[in-house]
């Protein structure tokens, strides 16, 4: 058996085109336009030789296969390898890398822990957090926006609604973006990632156990869970990690390039300070046009076939989530960024079962800092470069100097 970073190497259906690309290349991964573009326009279903994988980038293609979990797994990884066949760096996630029936129970536990009910008394304390911010920055004038606020926001006040005793922002961080580096290839940003294990893992696994996290945050209620019998507490412990991933580091992601879409379209900016109630909308705008997480892989669990192709039993299908965002089939006028557009469908938060199952909490976080700017800043202006972070499977910023000028 041939094996080609982690999952079974397999000649591609008649018809499907070869691209010989590379997408974990350090120059795509910051800079993805123009390979989107060509994903897209090679047809519904690509083959690359260098990984052995099948990728999407058309928004209907990428969503039936993303939406399909019978079909197209999550339980193999979704990542590049196939845990049908090598055993993964961690244990799986029992909410992302899971199917039903199991997925069913924990996301269950999930979903009722961050329904709009649970976590609405949450909204004053990160409005509260998101004005001191803000306040500071304003006077401030010239700053860093990815350290102090798109960091800053979510480890102020996530650890606290998540009920840590600990909080360590750069552990914290680094997490997310160590598990999104770790679903790519062999290069080195994964083993990069890979390299920072043994000291952020141990730390992360003490803070989230049930003796250092307080009796009346979100934690408290997995645990709860535990105690009625609808999970295990082993199961509890990773569910509570799991809220790093939707609480920290793709609300970090969000934030930051929410910052650099309005610093780039101060039209847009006028328009939300105009109307408030464009919050909302601008996030989910914010989403569509960047693309937090870029990628994600489902697994073949049977012979099958999308879009009249055939695709066999295992393999591996890059899910281009920011190139279907970015479809001119779907959206018209993709790369124009327009906080009225209201892009419902978007895949930013996926679909299907395997819809981020947090995205309410970051939705929460990320229409506050909104609606807070909105208020208090008149203009938001680069004060440099951008510098964008490679990832294997997010795309964030780095480094984004900014100025806020009050009202």
């Amino acid at each position: 058996m041939n094996m080609i970073e982690g999952h079974v190497a397999f000649e591609p259906a008649a018809g499907i085109p070869v691209w010989d690309i590379d997408p974990y290349t350090e120059e795509v991964l910051l800079n993805a336009g123009d390979y989107y573009a060509e994903l897209r326009r090679h047809g519904p279903l690509v083959y690359i030789p260098k990984y052995s994988v099948l990728a999407c980038g058309r928004y209907d293609e990428t969503r039936e296969i993303f939406s399909d979990h019978t079909r197209f797994v999550s339980s193999r990884g979704v990542g590049l390898n196939d845990f049908k066949y090598g055993k993964p760096w961690r244990a799986p996630s029992i909410i992302l890398e899971v199917d039903p029936p199991d997925h069913t129970k924990t996301r269950k536990v999930m979903a009722r822990a961050l329904s709009p009910k649970a976590i609405s008394g949450l909204k004053d304390a990160f409005r509260e957090a998101a004005e001191r911010i803000v306040d500071g920055l304003v006077a401030k004038g010239r700053f860093e926006a990815v350290a102090e606020l798109a960091e800053a926001f979510p480890v102020t006040v996530f650890p606290k609604a998540l009920g840590m005793v600990d909080s360590d922002r750069r552990r914290l961080v680094d997490y997310g973006a160590m598990v999104f580096n770790a679903l790519g290839p062999d290069n080195k940003f994964r083993r990069a990632a890979m390299a920072q294990v043994p000291d952020i893992v141990p730390w992360i696994t003490a803070a989230c156990a049930r003796d250092r996290l307080t009796k009346d945050g979100l934690g408290a209620l997995i645990y709860g869970a535990a105690d009625d019998g609808e999970v295990t507490e082993e199961e509890a412990a990773m569910l509570v990690r799991s809220f790093l991933s939707a609480g920290v580091d793709t609300t970090v992601t969000g934030i930051g390039n929410a910052l650099w879409c309005l610093a780039s379209n101060p039209r847009e900016y006028d328009r939300l300070k105009a109307d408030l109630a464009l919050a909302r909308p601008c996030f989910e705008e914010v989403l569509r046009f960047t693309s937090p997480v870029h990628t994600f892989a489902r697994t073949a669990n049977q012979d099958t076939e999308v879009a009249g192709y055939g695709i066999a039993e295992g393999t591996k299908i890059l899910c281009a989530l920011a190139s279907a965002n970015l479809d001119p089939a779907k959206w018209g006028d993709p790369d124009i960024f327009r906080i009225d557009r209201k892009p419902v469908g978007h895949m930013a938060f996926g679909a299907g079962i395997h819809g981020c199952v947090g995205q309410n909490l970051a939705r929460l976080e990320l229409e506050i800092v909104l609606s807070v700017l909105a208020e208090k800043v008149d203009r938001i202006e680069f004060d440099g470069e951008p510098v964008w972070r490679p990832n294997n499977a997010i795309h964030a910023l780095d480094r984004l100097p900014l100025k806020f000028v009050a009202k």
